[in-house]
């Protein structure tokens, strides 16, 4: 038996080490920021260029967590923080991980330049894409066709909004700060219901809200050949397309970079990446690539230049020691 232990044990190192090189998946919106951080260290002759794939956050917290291997990712990004649930299947498979925040991002409603820009509360936006809103005492499937039915101040068009599919972190994130905590826990109708606000987090399946990948540049696309379509995306795309979709102004508050640095814009959230432990110090280049995003993350750094809202200098000390600590996530950190 202690014989074919130590050929398994073996055999799981050898096949650590056939990879040399990092591999990474996950978030859409954290993926821009990760392929650059890659693509500097990939400058270094000694280390090979990190392999960075989108799919959405849920990709890449549950691919961190799969299992120990080569054929799993050694990192998984994500713009929605791990819940105890999914750290429950890292546990179930006896993986560790450390979790990295790196930045933040706001969370933008934009349509074409070629057309007005909107101007809506998050109270409103939530009630017009949320899948049941109260009408007579009553939670029902909502019935806005039109921005106007939501806010008579509104335009007189139709709702139609292009946005992330359920494995994405934006989505997530907007369905809680919008849907659940602008729109839902406040209005007073749904509070006399006693509907759950979290419910609130359901996006309309009727053609309002329509799933368009994980591709936010697609999404941009729509939006030029779409006048009358807004979309859901994170701010470094609007930043990287500002030449021809803006940024709706969301209670009063355009989306700018001070903005969302400054806490003004509520649209936001933070990004992260969660580092797998059996595979730090084995596959070549881990160590690196963290540290990699140390040099790159402060105010006048590159990821900046390319949209991501940097952190406090606090917060970056804070995760820089992570990094060297490696401390394992627990569900009370989470909770």
């Amino acid at each position: 038996m202690k014989l074919l232990l130590a050929v398994l044990v073996l055999a799981f190192s050898s096949s650590i080490h056939a990879r040399d090189y990092v591999s990474i998946a996950g978030s859409s919106t954290v993926f821009p920021f990760a392929t650059i951080v890659a693509e500097q260290l990939g400058k270094n002759p000694n280390l090979k260029t990190p392999v960075v794939e989108s799919g959405g956050s849920s990709v890449g917290k549950k691919g961190v967590c799969d299992g120990i291997g080569t054929q799993f990712i050694d990192i998984g990004n994500a713009s929605s923080r791990m819940k105890v649930k999914e750290l429950a299947y890292c546990d179930k498979n006896k993986v560790t991980v450390t979790e990295i925040k790196v930045g933040y991002d706001g969370i933008v409603l934009a349509n074409s330049k070629d057309v007005p820009q909107l101007k809506i509360s998050l109270s409103d936006l939530g009630k017009a894409l949320t899948a049941k809103v109260p009408v007579n005492g009553k939670m029902v499937e909502n019935p806005y066709k039109t921005w106007q039915d939501v806010n008579s101040e509104l335009p007189d068009i139709e709702i139609r909004v292009y946005g992330p599919p359920t494995t994405s972190g934006t989505r997530a994130s907007f369905a809680e700060i919008v849907n659940e905590k602008a729109y839902c826990k406040k209005d007073p109708e749904v509070k006399a219901i006693g509907y759950k606000a979290k419910n609130c987090r359901a996006m309309r399946t009727d053609g309002a809200y329509i799933e368009a990948g994980e591709q936010d540049n697609l999404i941009v696309q729509k939006l030029n050949e779409d006048l009358t379509a807004f979309g859901i995306f994170g701010f470094s795309y609007l930043d990287q397309n500002s030449d021809t979709v803006q940024g709706a102004e969301l209670s009063g508050v355009i989306p700018t970079f001070d903005a969302i640095a400054e806490g003004k814009y509520k649209a936001s959230r933070a990004l992260y990446f969660y580092v797998k432990h059996a595979h730090v110090n084995v596959v070549p280049g881990i160590v690196e690539y963290m540290t990699e995003w140390t040099k790159h993350w402060s105010d006048d750094g590159i990821l900046a230049d390319s949209g991501m809202i940097p952190m406090s200098k606090a917060e970056r000390k804070e995760m820089m020691d992570r990094m060297n600590s490696l401390p394992v996530l627990q569900a009370s950190d989470l909770e």
